[in-house]
This record gives C-alpha cells, sequence and structure tokens, in this order.
C-alpha cells in the first residue's frame, strides 16, 4: 500500500475570521481604522486627501486591497467630484504597484453596493481591487470551503508599501 504524504497548509491568521467569537465589535471599519492612526496593524497602505488604500484583512486573494473615501457614505453616486477622482487615481496606483510587486495575470475591480451585492459594510462604499492569477481558484473554495492565501498579509503590506513609496 502506497502512502500519500499530504501538504500541510498554515494560515492562523484565519481564525479570527473564522472563529465568529473573537470578532471585534465594530461599526464601520473604514471610519474606526483610520481615527486609529495605527497604519501597519490595521493594514492601511496610504492616506490621500479625500481617500485611502487599505488591506483586506481577509482577503480573496493575496494582495486584496480596497479604496475608501474618508467621508462615510454607502452610496456611490453620493460621491463628489474630488472623491471619485482620488479613488479613481488610487484603483490606478493600486493596480501599478500589485503588478510591480505580485505580477499578477489580471484583476477583478468592483464595488458591492448593498448587502444583497456582498457588502460586508454597506455603509461606506468602497473598491475592491483583487490580484488573479491563472489557476488561483481551485477545489479547497469549492469543497473544502476554504481560501488559500499563500502569503501573511503582513509580508504582503510591506511588499506593497514599498513599491507604493517608489
Amino acid at each position: 500500500m502506497e502512502v500519500i504524504a499530504m501538504d500541510v497548509l498554515h494560515a492562523p491568521w484565519r481564525m479570527k475570521y473564522i472563529d465568529k467569537s473573537s470578532k471585534e465589535k465594530i461599526d464601520c471599519i473604514f471610519c474606526e481604522f483610520i481615527k486609529e492612526r495605527e497604519d501597519e496593524k490595521r493594514l492601511i497602505l496610504y492616506r490621500g486627501k479625500k481617500a485611502f488604500v487599505m488591506f483586506n484583512a481577509f482577503p480573496y486573494n493575496p494582495g486584496h486591497l480596497m479604496v475608501a473615501p474618508y467621508r462615510h457614505t454607502g452610496n456611490y453616486d453620493e460621491l463628489n467630484q474630488e472623491e471619485i477622482l482620488e479613488i479613481n487615481l488610487l484603483v490606478q496606483k493600486c493596480l501599478k504597484a500589485l503588478k510591480k510587486t505580485m505580477d499578477p495575470h489580471g484583476f477583478n475591480i468592483g464595488i458591492n453596493m448593498g448587502k444583497v451585492a456582498g457588502a460586508g459594510f454597506e455603509d461606506h462604499v468602497h473598491v475592491h481591487i483583487v490580484p488573479r492569477w491563472e489557476g488561483d481558484t481551485n477545489f479547497m473554495p469549492v469543497v473544502g470551503e476554504t481560501k488559500v492565501i499563500p502569503e501573511a498579509l503582513d509580508v504582503t503590506y510591506r511588499k506593497l508599501k514599498e513599491a507604493w513609496e517608489e
């Protein structure tokens, strides 16, 4: 009988997402985290005049970023021209930094407005930038209901922070 070795994947930061009892009770991560001035802890990559960039702490893929206005609104159509312009310029800068540091094959860019659209924080509009690689979806999310992120968030944060500042 042949014994097949199983690969073990360690992703300890995912326990915060899985364990509902350990979750912080936060009304709006976009409003509360930006006030704290603990950018590395809260994974805030950049602060602009009208908007900022932060990592998704429970990413779909490595490098999953979000761009949000400082102003608390759940509706994209309520953003003013200055906010829309800066958000879109930041999305463009995110793409450049992600291409430089992670070499993805493509991207998903989108806004989930409202709970039915998948918004986790429906009262504060934000743009998702998700790097994609050919073959990045496999049996794990389908069969095991688990997404494997192959790099720790703090490692990805430091890589992108360095690229952002160049």
